[in-house]
């Protein structure tokens, strides 16, 4: 077990446990460094809204250190975030399979030492966040709330999924925030697109737990939908590209942006027609696909405003 202590399933083989010094591994982990992918996904909304306030710029590409920034903060929060997570899901975790092994459930870390590193990058992302301007920052600021309730939302509901999407799609003010010092009609709509999005792909995600959440009293949409799964991600997952491309008219999106979008509505059609939910394997990796559904979308709107 020691060679273990600390690692879950779904994040075996990665750079943290091939190199990455002892001492400093099951702080990474915390963080999900050695796995990447919510990161990702929250960065993508941020990004998303730095190319939709480009469009409406007519700028001929994003603010390039605005997109420097999102990343680096979208890793260091994301970590915050999920050792905060951790911390409030410790006791449940020892009880769930694919977490018993996480480094607070484990014994790894101690949960006044998961805290001061909560801590510390949470100063990381606020030193990122004070490089914005004032505007901005209140923006950001008003999200934490939400991330602190997050944990606490898989006990008393079905839909802990709306609370994640309301956190992770967060981003997709800040881009514009960060560019015009306000916030319009399309952001908010970018925002509502994103939130339908991460119901959707996080159901994906949950259909892994499904049994151990069951027996750990854990409420999720994919005990919810259960057999009905892909006709409520039709549901989410169309609403998502409606409002997104609706987000993209407001803001004079063309040819490169109807493109984008519609790549991007071609990839979740495909998780939607190819899922198993049976099949953890599976929906991990479609779940992680998101990132190149989010990539492709954002890749038509800098072309857009790139041509």
């Amino acid at each position: 077990m020691s060679t273990l202590q600390g690692r879950i399933a779904d994040s075996v083989g990665n750079w943290v446990d091939r190199n990455a010094p002892s001492a400093v591994k099951p702080y990474l982990r915390l963080s999900r460094f050695d796995r990447p992918i919510g990161a990702w996904l929250l960065l993508i909304p941020c990004w998303w809204s730095a190319a939709l306030a480009a469009m409406a710029a007519g700028w001929s590409l994003p603010n390039v250190w605005h997109l420097i920034l999102f990343f680096v903060g979208a890793f260091v929060m994301r970590g915050a975030g999920c050792t905060w997570n951790d911390i409030a899901d410790h006791d449940i975790d020892k009880r769930v399979e694919r977490t018993r092994l996480r480094p607070i459930a484990s014994g790894a870390v101690t949960l006044s030492q998961a805290l001061a590193y909560a801590i510390l990058q949470s100063l990381v992302g606020f030193l990122v966040l004070v490089q914005f301007n004032g505007f901005a920052i209140a923006t950001g600021i008003a999200s934490l709330g939400i991330v602190a309730l997050y944990p606490f939302m898989k006990r008393v509901t079905y839909w802990p999924q709306i609370v994640l999407g309301l956190a992770f799609s967060w981003g997709a003010l800040m881009g514009w925030a960060a560019a015009f010092g306000q916030l319009d009609l399309a952001p908010i709509l970018l925002y509502l697109g994103a939130i339908a999005w991460v119901i959707g792909y996080d159901t994906i995600y949950a259909h892994q737990d499904r049994a151990d959440d069951l027996f750990a009293g854990i409420k999720s949409t994919a005990l919810l939908f259960g057999a009905d799964t892909k006709r409520m991600l039709m549901l989410f997952y169309g609403t998502a590209v409606v409002l997104i491309g609706l987000a993209g008219y407001a803001a004079g999106g063309g040819y490169w942006f109807v493109v984008g979008l519609g790549a991007f509505a071609i990839h979740l059609g495909w998780q939607i027609t190819t899922l198993d939910i049976d099949d953890t394997e599976r929906c991990l990796m479609q779940f992680r696909s998101n990132r190149d559904a989010g990539l492709l979308l954002f890749a038509g709107m800098v072309l857009d405003a790139l041509l």
